[in-house]
């Protein structure tokens, strides 16, 4: 779509430390489009180097096993942005990435433009190496527990990683909206039905609680231990 003025980088954290006229000088220079739900965005392995950024929705990004199976990597919301791999190195794209969830409008961003805006601004370069070292840093986990655990304490780590993201205390969770089975079963490499048994045992056990538009972690030490004790052995 043509750039619509209603639509700015005014919610895009990376660029907080911008003024008012640098960040509609971006938009500018950027590709404003609407994407329905489950319309990719970017296919993997695709050359395009642009850096798309969200302006309303949330996007997923995910790979396919040879078989065609799913694997959901993270989801991204509306402040974020996604493609800035392809856009440093120049390589191919690592991923595929679709609106998930609804409709969701993003702005991509033209490499020369993006590498330009990091030469003028280190600070937004800072900000990017401490998105990737993130990224890093969770990929390893992911790899261990792929490697360590077993597919139900595969199932109780992710369970504990959206809870430890949205507790307010450090001891009950509310995760909203209630995770999908296969959402989760896609992340950590298992079955629906995996999941459906592990979140019933969690159930009887007190831990968890599917409430009608959310899952309720009551007890997240209890959970951690039933990860931790395996992680350890």
């Amino acid at each position: 779509m043509a750039h619509d003025a209603s639509f700015n980088f005014d919610r895009i954290s990376l660029f907080s430390s911008l003024s008012q006229a640098e960040r509609d000088e971006l938009a500018r220079q950027s590709r404003f489009r609407r994407h329905a739900a489950g319309e990719h965005i970017i296919d993997g392995q695709s050359e395009s180097r642009d850096i798309h950024f969200i302006i309303e929705g949330t996007v997923r990004v995910v790979n396919y096993s040879v078989s065609g199976r799913e694997v959901a990597l993270d989801d991204i919301s509306a402040g974020g942005y996604f493609g800035e791999l392809a856009a440093l190195d120049g390589s191919p794209r690592s991923a595929f990435v679709m609106a998930h969830g609804g409709e969701a409008i993003t702005a991509a961003m033209p490499c020369e433009v993006f590498l330009g805006l990091l030469g003028r601004k280190p600070v937004i370069g800072l900000e990017i190496m401490k998105r990737l070292t993130r990224m890093i840093r969770q990929s390893n986990e992911r790899i261990m527990d792929l490697s360590t655990l077993g597919a139900n304490n595969r199932v109780h780590a992710e369970l504990l990683r959206q809870a430890v993201a949205v507790t307010a205390d450090g001891r009950k969770a509310t995760i909203t909206p209630i995770p999908l089975h296969a959402d989760i079963a896609s992340r950590v490499s298992t079955t629906r039905e995996t999941v459906a048994r592990v979140l019933n045992d969690l159930a009887r056990s007190g831990i968890v609680e599917r409430q009608k538009n959310a899952l309720v972690v009551h007890d997240i030490a209890r959970l951690a231990i039933l990860v931790e004790d395996v992680r350890g052995s």
